[in-house]
């Protein structure tokens, strides 16, 4: 079975072109064992492009437990990036992707794509407790549920024991994506993010999507900013509060290879 391993600011995913044949395996134990860092190719979650409508196409995406995933920015951004080398869209041309939360436009730019990641929904704050101590979170959905906290100082934070305790908290029936962020500038945000079904990853997408509006929301930054991650820096633009939010970034492909096991 060809895959194809790609990455957006190190957020890594096993592609597999299934716009011909779809694999025997069932697609959420074949992501558990893709995406083992020990035992499989390793990633932060599968890939998969199907055929959609017409000329667009269909991203199906598995979390690293097998989970499903409704939508993702750095994992939309390689479907894109894998598409137009492989000949499945025309080069230059504005691509349409399926996913479980709507439809998607992606763009090429200078130095990167550009996603369009729909219209952010915010919820009113609340506040939770976690990891000890009592937390103010904004949640957000992005196609996908996320969790906002605004923090002083990044560095101080333990995700490790934070992230886990929110994900599952009882606030969030269907578990959570959490995104810690410092604010450093009006356009300029500082986050780390605890992903649903993954754990501590290098970047997010969708949560840096979610950051942004909330921060924009509580008038800590401006509309057209950078979210920064472990893994490197986004470009955001949100022009009006009833409309989708822009991500921009760079996406890569990392290797090609040939998967031994049952397909």
């Amino acid at each position: 079975m060809h895959f194809t391993k790609l990455q957006a600011l190190g957020n890594d995913y096993v592609c597999l072109d299934l716009t011909q044949a779809r694999p025997g395996k069932e697609l959420s134990k074949l992501a558990r064992t893709l995406t083992d860092r020990h035992f499989g190719v390793g990633g932060d979650g599968l890939l998969c492009v199907l055929p959609g409508e017409g000329e667009r196409l269909r991203m199906l995406l598995y979390n690293a437990d097998g989970s499903r995933g409704a939508m993702c920015g750095n994992g939309i951004r390689c479907l894109a990036a894998y598409a137009w080398a492989h000949g499945l869209a025309k080069v230059g041309h504005p691509l349409e992707v399926e996913t479980d939360a709507g439809l998607r436009v992606i763009t090429a730019v200078p130095g990167g794509i550009r996603a369009e990641m729909g219209c952010p929904v915010l919820e009113k704050s609340r506040r939770l407790a976690a990891a000890g101590q009592t937390w103010r979170v904004c949640p957000v959905s992005m196609g996908n549920p996320h969790a906002v906290l605004f923090v002083p100082h990044l560095d101080n934070i333990s995700l490790e024991r934070l992230g886990p305790e929110l994900e599952r908290h009882r606030a969030f029936p269907d578990r959570t994506n959490v995104e810690v962020v410092e604010v450093a500038a009006p356009d300029l945000l500082r986050m780390r993010v605890w992903e649903r079904g993954c754990g501590e990853t290098l970047a997010c997408g969708t949560g840096a999507c979610a950051a942004f509006a909330a921060a924009v929301s509580s008038n800590l930054a401006v509309r057209r900013g950078r979210v920064e991650l472990p893994g490197g820096m986004l470009s955001l633009d949100w022009p009006a509060a009833d409309g989708p939010i822009y991500l921009e970034g760079p996406a890569f492909t990392v290797f090609e290879g040939e998967w031994p096991g049952e397909s």
